[in-house]
């Protein structure tokens, strides 16, 4: 990568952070045995001590119970681990095999949730309305005896949309349901509580707070069913087999540590001005997602009569780093289900640029990026067989 790209797809993954690089080198170098017990070798019970501290750090955040998080690859596995996990659990306990979530959740939960209909568990997928809200009404009337789990993302991951947890957790506590939301694009950006709200399992990634790849966590709530999906050792509660990734554990804890509401304040005061630019300056132009309901670093917004991977190519050659909805980047060939679930047909869904923010933007960036992206949609117009431009 140039160095001078100005990179807008935080949402994909972020830059780590100089300085949870550096509280992961000695647990790479010098404190590099597995946690062990307190009656084990000293260097053993330090990388214990740390573990724990980053553990701490990371159900801090969240106002839990240090005991209450699971360490685990990643946001891909924690999803598998709660939906799976509570699918089998309760399945093999109460004879129950419903599941809700919506149609525009990220694919670890869609996926997973196809697959356990695959071996025949009934899954409701939940309409959204053109902002990408959940109908509140038809969630409580999905629900009966049977319903295992709702999994209603925190946000969308690509719109950017943040739904109303608080109503959702409440619906499912009054219906003895379980509720998983997977957080992955707020950890640390929008306020979760869980002392107040209350959910029963929240998947957690490090790669987009500036931390490492390979590392995430899966809040649990203590009594939750959960039948473990990994087998070996008894590591982390005995839910996740397997030795722990201590150093990324570390940065993981240290890139919570990193973050300040002033941060997520002047993130959302570029996105503002991002937003409010790209609309001003370009026409025909259509934001994806709430105006105020929607997390501090995204901005989706189609670009009409022009296609997604034109942009991002274009935007690519002046050193600016987006991605897009459009078919052609997607190795399914299919367009993003997110713009289509909200409402948006095929031409919108392919005409779709996401910009997401992350600490190493500033202002100049983003003031660069709208006069960049005027550029190059006019140019494409100009030569465009969609519509206006080619006309």
């Amino acid at each position: 990568m140039k160095e001078e790209t100005i990179y807008l797809d935080n949402a994909a993954s972020t830059k780590v952070d100089e300085r949870v690089m550096e509280a992961m080198e000695p647990y790479m170098l010098e404190t590099y045995a597995v946690a062990t017990s307190d009656f084990a070798y000293s260097m053993g019970i330090e990388a214990k001590e740390a573990l724990n501290s980053a553990r701490e750090k990371i159900a801090d955040r969240l106002k839990g119970d240090s005991e209450e998080m699971i360490f685990t690859s990643g946001g891909t596995e924690s999803s598998n681990l709660a939906l799976k996990g509570a699918a089998e659990k309760l399945l093999e306990k109460e004879g129950k095999d419903h599941i809700v979530i919506s149609k525009i959740e990220d694919f670890p939960v869609l996926n997973t949730a196809k697959v356990l209909e695959k071996k025949g568990f009934e899954v409701t997928y939940l309409d959204v309305d053109q902002e990408g809200f959940v109908d509140i009404e038809q969630l409580e009337g999905s629900l009966k005896d049977e319903t295992i789990l709702v999994s209603i993302q925190h946000a969308n991951q690509e719109i950017g949309t943040l739904q109303d947890i608080e109503k959702i957790a409440e619906i499912c506590e009054d219906h003895d349901v379980l509720y998983h939301a997977d957080a992955t694009h707020t950890f640390g950006r929008v306020p979760l509580d869980v002392s107040k709200i209350p959910v029963d399992m929240i998947t957690l990634s490090s790669h987009t707070i500036h931390g490492p790849r390979g590392i995430g966590a899966l809040y649990v709530r203590e009594g939750t069913p959960l039948k473990k999906q990994m087998d070996g050792g008894f590591q982390e509660n005995n839910l996740r087999a397997g030795v722990e990734n201590i150093p990324a554990a570390v940065g993981f804890g240290k890139a919570v540590e990193l973050i300040d509401e002033e941060e997520n304040e002047r993130l959302e005061e570029m996105r503002d001005r991002l937003i409010e630019g790209i609309s001003s300056k370009i026409p025909d132009t259509v934001l994806n997602g709430p105006r105020k309901k929607r997390t501090p670093q995204n901005a989706n917004i189609t670009f009409q009569y022009v296609e997604g991977e034109s942009i991002t190519l274009h935007l690519d050659m002046r050193g600016i780093a987006v991605s897009t909805g459009s078919a052609c980047f997607s190795k399914s060939l299919e367009a993003s289900h997110v713009i289509l679930g909200i409402g948006g047909d095929h031409e919108r869904a392919h005409g779709s640029v996401r910009f997401t923010l992350g600490r190493f933007n500033d202002e100049e960036q983003v003031k660069k990026v709208i006069e960049e992206a005027a550029e190059v949609i006019e140019r494409l117009r100009e030569i465009s067989p969609l519509g206006k431009g080619g006309e």
